[in-house]
């Protein structure tokens, strides 16, 4: 079997005219060949009836007390009514179609109840309902424990869903449909001239989605690179092929020698406070007890710089407060500056290209934006900015690196 697996986010899935151009796709799909394997999110955002907010909301007016496991049972229940309402749709269209629930497709994770793991996924009984012609709708976002507790992922679980399943299936591809058309070089909302891209690789888009770009959860991609199963990144509302996610090996294959890109795209994130922890005299465990103390409170924290003077570090800005506190207590004065943000130019052909840096700082000191930490990698380059600056900031990199002409 040619299999496919298409994954339709809550966007994609609002409203009638949502769900047809979804079945579209759908029978696209099937007029292709393939065996198809559909994943679905919960109908809709905040504020819809079945969507994963709404639910949460529920909670919090009606005591806000409920546990983590009895969470699970209520928040699985949106993307099964999707998959319940895309299977009447189908069957209607004369297409056989049947609904398996996590549990019911063998998608075993750990018990850690709201932010589940996969485990393993064993896809016998899927793969016995695509041979006799059927198209399998997996509500996303859920499993199942060894001993049939119901499971929930965390954000991004219906993405993660789709690509194991087609890890474990040996997909052919797995489309990922959204309200976008594609992966851009930046957020179309804050750079007018951002473009589509034709492909990427799985570090690329790995690197843009940790930092700031909602197209897809990093987690997804980090499943499918395993095994090198291709991703597409489309938009519901169009026939376009959106951006494939792939190795670079294989985008040289499909598309003939890669040009050279050494940035693909910038990134940023918003609300982030800058920390900064001084050592006392003599003192050299500093770092060892500001980390230790970050880790212990459940404090996630980036963007690190450790020198023998101290450390630098950011934390999200509902957190800084908590942060502080913290430090207080072990005896430190820290200086916070709240409000920043993380702005991240992002290419897998920059490790060991020259001047990449200097453009970053040319771009940013005409634009009059102090930076205010900096960190790279061998595909990223980080800086911090106050959040007043942020959107200048993006839109003078993008321009700086040429971004806004024409990708394709």
């Amino acid at each position: 079997m040619r299999i496919l697996v298409q994954k339709f986010g809550g966007s994609s899935l609002t409203t009638a005219d949502c769900r047809e151009r979804a079945i579209a796709h759908v029978e696209r799909a099937l007029a292709e060949g393939y065996a198809l394997v559909v994943v679905v999110s919960a109908m809709g955002r905040k504020g819809d009836p079945y969507a994963t907010d709404t639910l949460l909301q529920l909670i919090r007016e009606n005591g806000n007390h409920l546990p983590t496991r009895e969470t699970d049972l209520l928040l699985h229940t949106g993307e099964i009514i999707s998959a319940s309402v895309m299977c009447s749709l189908l069957n209607d269209r004369g297409i056989q179609t049947t609904v398996l629930t996590g549990g019911q497709a063998n998608i075993i994770t750990s018990d850690d109840f709201s932010n589940a793991q996969i485990l393993s996924i064993d896809p016998k009984r899927i793969k016995k309902e695509l041979e006799a012609g059927r198209v399998v709708i997996v509500p996303g976002f859920q499993g199942r424990t060894a001993d049939w507790e119901v499971t929930t992922l965390g954000r991004g679980g219906s993405d993660t869903t789709a690509t194991a399943l087609g890890v474990a299936l040996q997909a052919e591809m797995v489309d990922i449909f959204t309200d976008v058309n594609g992966i851009m070089t930046a957020d179309p909302r804050i750079v007018e001239e951002a473009q589509p891209l034709d492909a990427v690789t799985y570090t690329e888009i790995c690197n843009m989605a940790h930092l700031g770009a909602k197209v897809i959860h990093p987690r997804a991609v980090e499943i499918a690179m395993q095994t090198h199963v291709p991703i597409r990144v489309r938009s519901t509302f169009t026939d376009d092929p959106g951006t494939l996610v792939t190795t670079m090996h294989e985008i040289g294959r499909i598309s003939g020698p890669v040009r050279d890109r050494t940035v693909m795209g910038i990134a940023h994130v918003p609300n982030i406070t800058q920390i900064k922890v001084f050592a006392k005299e003599g003192q050299y465990d500093t770092q060892l007890q500001v980390f230790k103390a970050m880790a212990k409170h459940n404090i996630s924290v980036d963007f690190i710089n450790v020198n023998p003077l101290g450390v630098a570090y950011t934390v999200h800005d509902q957190m800084a407060e908590k942060a502080a506190g913290i430090l207080r207590e072990l005896g430190y004065e820290p200086q916070m500056m709240p409000h920043c943000a993380k702005v991240s130019v992002v290419g897998a052909g920059m490790a060991g290209v020259p001047g990449v840096m200097a453009h970053i700082v040319e771009a940013l000191t005409n634009q009059d934006i102090q930076i205010l930490q900096s960190a790279d990698s061998h595909t990223t380059i980080w800086v911090l900015v106050h959040e007043e600056d942020m959107v200048k900031a993006v839109r003078a990199l993008h321009r700086q690196f040429q971004l806004h002409l024409d990708r394709s």
